[in-house]
């Protein structure tokens, strides 16, 4: 009798039994499917990341702090910047790969404003050619620009900076305190930490800038 049941249950939804099965095995497929060298990678940094932003507040202090930067994998630190920022509650874009990445080592919306990200992981003295590229990317991309770095601004550069309004430096002190998720660091903005309003942090894949972009590192 149960067995006569059973099968009439399944003749009566046998459409609903179709979706259902479909649906399983879309989310067995996607949950089982190996991931590409550039994702493994990817994950791999986020979790190194993640690790140097609890490590980081426990050295002996600024000067100790922006030297152990300043040895890290530089994709590490990339992922450290946007890690703190979506934490901090911005929207942020990472990119679906370190190289080739048109310019921009990411992106992140503050109080609706896009700014483009420039992440250079610097043991000396910046290089004002870098300045002057990411300083045209922006202007290309009609978006303003975070050009954060662990290394000393020499005159030159500082002069480079000033050709290009649209970008901001984010260095030292500010730099240890974005890190440190205290929103002081966006005095360099003009945006004032207690007005700021926090929206849903996401990251969704990659972004596309314009095709003549090229990546300087």
């Amino acid at each position: 009798m149960s067995v006569i049941l059973i099968a009439e249950l399944l003749s009566q939804h046998r459409g609903m039994l179709a979706l259902l099965l479909a649906g399983a095995l879309a989310l067995a497929i996607t949950v089982l499917r190996p991931r590409s060298v550039s994702q493994r990678r990817h994950h791999r940094y986020q979790k190194q990341a993640a690790r140097a932003l609890l490590r980081l507040p426990q050295l002996r202090d600024d000067a100790a702090r922006i030297t152990w930067l300043r040895k890290m994998n530089p994709y590490v630190f990339e992922e450290m910047l946007l890690t703190a920022m979506s934490r901090q509650g911005f929207r942020i874009q990472r990119n679906a790969r370190y190289s080739g990445d048109g310019g921009a080592d990411g992106q992140v919306w503050i109080n609706g404003q896009r700014w483009l990200i420039q992440a250079k992981r610097y043991s000396d003295t910046i290089n004002a050619a870098h300045v002057s590229a990411f300083g045209l990317l922006t202007e290309t991309e009609r978006a303003s620009g975070l050009f954060v770095h662990t290394g000393r601004t020499s005159e030159v550069s500082r002069e480079a900076f000033l050709r290009y309004p649209g970008i901001r430096l984010i260095s030292g002190q500010p730099l240890l305190r974005l890190l440190a998720g205290d929103r002081r660091w966006m005095e360099k903005l003009n945006v004032s930490p207690e007005r700021q309003t926090p929206t849903r942090a996401v990251s969704p894949p990659a972004f596309s800038l314009s095709p003549s972009a090229r990546k300087e590192r």
